[in-house]
């Protein structure tokens, strides 16, 4: 009997530890300006949204290189590269690994677009996307499509990694059609 209450108090305190984890990540809504940042590539060159002012920019959060849904998703955003640059859109993915994992992880898929190193979470909380498991930082899979004015036009969340590079281009190919 005790080990089952224990049990129960251990699942209570996981529930409450992911509750306040994900009320203290609020997603930006459409309409927003998109939260800027400065952080480094997998090139070590310093990245910031509003360098990409002008230009429709799609923000894929992912959780962790070398992984098999996070490669999916890198090599779908790679093979629909220069659909999203006819558009007049860039594609930059996030996650909590550094600019060596981002690099290897580049070099070995031949990605064309920036990683960005969010080491301390920085940018996946001002996004609403991290996430902490036990005491394991990781980046939520969301995807933000941010408009040339630096505001966000579109949200996906929780995004199924095969999928959601089709989906972001046929809503991006609609946003630029209605501008």
């Amino acid at each position: 009997m005790k080990l089952i209450l224990m049990a129960v108090v251990a699942l209570i305190g996981l529930g409450l530890l992911f509750s306040r984890t994900a009320s203290a990540n609020e997603m930006p809504h459409v309409g927003q300006m998109a939260p800027d940042f400065k952080v480094i590539d997998q090139h070590n060159q310093s990245q910031s949204l509003s360098n990409y002012r002008g230009k429709w920019v799609v923000l894929y959060f992912y959780p962790k290189d070398e992984t098999p849904g996070c490669t999916t998703e890198a090599c779908a955003y790679r093979d629909d590269f220069n659909q999203v640059k006819k558009l007049g859109g860039v594609v930059i993915g996030v996650s909590i690994d550094d600019a060596t994992s981002h690099a290897e992880f580049a070099a070995n898929h031949h990605l064309p677009f920036p990683l960005l190193a969010d080491k301390d979470g920085s940018i996946s909380r001002s996004y609403g996307s991290e996430r902490n498991l036990l005491g394991y930082k990781l980046a939520k899979r969301n995807t933000f499509i941010i408009d040339p004015n630096g505001k966000i036009a579109k949200v996906y969340e929780s995004v199924d990694a095969g999928e959601n590079p089709k989906e972001v281009i046929a809503d991006l190919t609609q946003l630029v059609n209605q501008k």
